[in-house]
């Protein structure tokens, strides 16, 4: 399972600015570190005070003193720069793509999810030209449990855990064939041009990876990312 190249980037980037921005806080980064119970509470601090993703924090506890340098700092901003300019869009502008706050959680069968799922089915289109009817959208999400419940298919739930309550903004369909599994994924369009796409698209392919060991992941572009 491997990432597109701008997701590398974007991840690369990512990684850069929490280096770059550990290093700018350095006085505060290592209080929390002293301040923790144990290493999984310094990556949960660290990555609370940088506002990055748990595995960036991992790579800045990581960090050797000998990188502690204004030629470290210096190099990382330059890095950041030129990683911008690959990009077609930055994550400040998309602030979700970075997959902090985003969550995926299985489907279930709840009228949330369900509603969520009529949604999504709104915008399919029939081989004769026309949407999807009401018989056919419950036709479509029973099946579709069945193949989860039969283990070749993995159905995920994108929320946003950013504010007071979980937000649901999209679904993951994971559909395993043979030795591939092919990745749809679907963003509400109230929460489109956000990046959501992005982030669970980057967490998918974890969670695919545990429910369907060594195989191929084929991609469908993300519905508004």
């Amino acid at each position: 399972m491997t990432a597109g190249p701008q997701d590398q980037i974007l991840d690369r980037r990512e990684l850069a600015k929490a280096l770059l921005k550990a290093l700018e806080m350095r006085h505060e980064v290592l209080d929390a570190i002293v301040d923790s119970d144990d290493h999984a509470g310094a990556v949960r601090a660290v990555s609370g005070l940088l506002g990055s993703t748990e595995a960036n924090a991992e790579m800045v506890l990581a960090l050797q003193l000998g990188r502690l340098t204004r030629l470290e700092r210096d190099r990382l901003a330059d890095e950041v720069q030129n990683l911008d300019a690959t990009l077609k869009w930055l994550p400040e502008q998309r602030p979700a793509a970075t997959g902090v706050g985003v969550h995926l959680r299985p489907f279930s069968s709840s009228d949330e999810d369900v509603e969520l799922f009529r949604r999504r089915s709104a915008e399919q289109i029939g081989d004769d030209g026309q949407p999807w009817s009401a018989d056919r959208v419950e036709s479509e999400r029973a099946e579709g449990l069945r193949r989860v419940d039969d283990e070749s298919a993995a159905w995920f739930v994108c929320e946003d855990l950013s504010g007071d309550s979980p937000q649901s903004v999209g679904l993951v369909f994971g559909e395993l064939t043979g030795q591939e599994v092919d990745i749809a994924v679907w963003v509400d369009p109230s929460a489109r041009k956000h990046g959501y796409g992005t982030a669970a698209l980057k967490q998918s392919r974890s969670e695919l990876a545990a429910y369907f060991p060594g195989t191929i992941v084929v991609v469908r572009s993300p519905s508004g990312a």
